[in-house]
């Protein structure tokens, strides 16, 4: 045999023996974690949670759509939030409705559309237009601010909703008029919505917007740098 053939075969053992500890660091390299973010479970009371079930904890937000520190917090607080907690698999979130207002309802009403996994999406779009909105609503006639209050909720929340331009967002993010319809015509909607606010106003006593409770209790903060505080000093101490 000759020299130039017996190093042919060193090299391929050699090749081998790489290949085969290649197969065990892949086989030793544990799987990747859940985007936790992506894990969205609606509560028996209709309000959707988002993250690992198994937290160590558990925030609650209540919140109002015509709300501008809502609108605030929701801008500051929702990357943050996702990456550095609900990603990590530290904080399940649930996002509870505390309706103020017939805008608001509509509003709520059309964060659902398109079920569970679309709502934190459409949640953020809603936030996101507050000002462009809410600038409508303060700009429309007696006469629009009149039919808001006429007839049953569905056919408030769909002059409303055109009326603000809430429709013409949620046309922007691919949903059809039918599936708006389909939204605001949701009864079972609009009496879990009307449930969850009056859980909020009295069983847990929230009086304004935002309010958080972490782990069940209430946290006193309102932005997003003080409750980002409560959430540290409470996984310390879990």
């Amino acid at each position: 045999m000759s020299a130039f053939h017996d190093h042919l075969l060193d090299r391929r053992g050699a090749i081998a023996a790489l290949s085969g500890a290649a197969i065990t660091l892949i086989a030793a390299t544990p799987a990747k974690p859940a985007v936790w973010s992506r894990t969205v479970t609606t509560s028996p009371i209709g309000a959707y949670i988002v993250g690992n079930p198994s937290a160590r904890l558990r925030l609650i937000e209540y919140f109002s759509y015509t709300c501008h520190v809502c609108a605030d917090f929701a801008t500051a607080a929702s990357l943050p939030l996702k990456t550095q907690y609900i990603d990590r698999g530290l904080v399940l979130f649930e996002y509870r409705n505390l309706v103020r207002d017939p805008v608001d309802m509509t509003a709520a009403l059309l964060a659902r559309v398109g079920g569970a996994s679309a709502f934190a999406g459409n949640h953020q779009a809603i936030f996101a237009a507050f000002p462009t909105f809410i600038a409508k609503v303060q700009k429309a006639t007696d006469a629009q601010k009149s039919s808001w209050f006429e007839g049953s909720v569905a056919q408030r929340a769909r002059r409303i909703a055109t009326d603000t331009g809430l429709a013409a967002l949620m046309r922007a993010r691919g949903y059809t008029q039918a599936q708006l319809d389909a939204a605001l015509d949701s009864e079972v909607a609009q009496a879990e919505l009307t449930g969850m606010t009056n859980i909020g106003r009295s069983a847990d006593r929230v009086t304004g917007t935002p309010t958080f409770f972490i782990n069940g209790r209430r946290a006193d903060a309102v932005a997003w740098p003080a409750l980002k505080s409560k959430l540290d000093a409470a996984l310390k101490a879990a």
